[in-house]
């Protein structure tokens, strides 16, 4: 093995701490484009601490977010920095700006990075060619690149067209994405047809906050479809209890997998149990 496949493997191995093909991720780089993601009384890495205990495999943040959160949280999860953001409240909010580069999110300690792209958006062609130069950087820096790919402008009628979802995930496939986030395409044999298709890992977008139980039926479609699991932020940091639901959705992402060591807030290590969820 070259040394940059070993540094891009061992990245990945990084990110499959739990699980040697499946992840759940929860995304926090919500914060830009909707506001605050912390549940009252706590703080970015209370957040962080309790998802670390909960078993994720990553949580994805804004470069600022980043430098809030203490070393010893993310000695038991990965951390994905998001490159790119804008507001709701922008006249066009599916414009996408990159506001991080590769080298500075290596500098912070990123195990990885990810990119937001709007397929059909006004400003696809910028987002596009950001994808495009941002694989480059990350090619030449042995840096996993996380792209979400989502179908949405003016001319998209259905986000959830089985052939545009395929289309943007064709498109980040072929830009250099190592790992792509994209909606539910409306059905379990759907999704088996895009992911028999992908041969990168592609993890499904956790939409708007569900109930405990639609989480879990959304998560075994999910995986029943092929998905590599699941990139859900809202559904967990705006749960009742964080550390809860997210520890049942990484451990049902993570069910076929042998017990293993889990990592503590602390950065301690204690014997996981991998309850199957009924």
């Amino acid at each position: 093995m070259t040394e940059q496949h070993f540094a891009r493997a061992l990245r990945m191995a990084r990110l499959h701490r739990w699980h040697p093909a499946r992840l759940a991720i929860t995304p926090l780089d919500h914060s830009i484009s909707d506001g605050p993601v912390v549940p009252r009384g706590t703080t970015i890495d209370g957040l962080a601490g309790q998802l670390v205990e909960a078993g994720v495999d990553a949580i994805v943040v804004h470069k600022g977010s980043l430098r809030h959160l203490r070393p010893a949280r993310l000695t038991g999860m990965s951390v994905i920095v998001h490159l790119n953001a804008s507001t709701a409240h922008a006249p066009d909010p599916d414009a996408k700006y990159l506001v991080t580069g590769v080298e500075e999110a290596l500098r912070l300690g990123a195990d990885a990075v990810s990119l937001h792209v709007n397929l059909g958006s006004l400003d696809e062609r910028q987002q596009i060619g950001d994808l495009g130069r941002v694989a480059e950087r990350c090619e030449q820096w042995n840096l996993p690149l996380l792209a979400m790919m989502y179908p949405r402008g003016p001319r998209i009628s259905d986000p959830h067209d089985p052939e545009l979802i395929a289309h943007a995930v064709t498109l980040a496939v072929d830009l250099g994405a190592d790992l792509v986030k994209a909606p539910f395409p409306g059905s379990v044999p759907a999704l088996r047809d895009l992911t028999d298709a992908c041969p990168v890992p592609l993890l499904c977008a956790g939409g708007p906050r569900r109930s405990e139980d639609d989480v879990l039926a959304y998560v075994r479609d999910v995986l029943h479809g092929g998905a590599a699991g699941v990139a859900m932020g809202r559904s967990i940091f705006q749960a009742d209890d964080p550390r809860r639901m997210a520890a049942a959705v990484a451990q049902l992402v993570h069910a076929e997998s042998e017990p293993r060591l889990e990592p503590t807030a602390e950065g301690q290590r204690s014997e996981r149990k991998e309850a199957v969820l009924a």
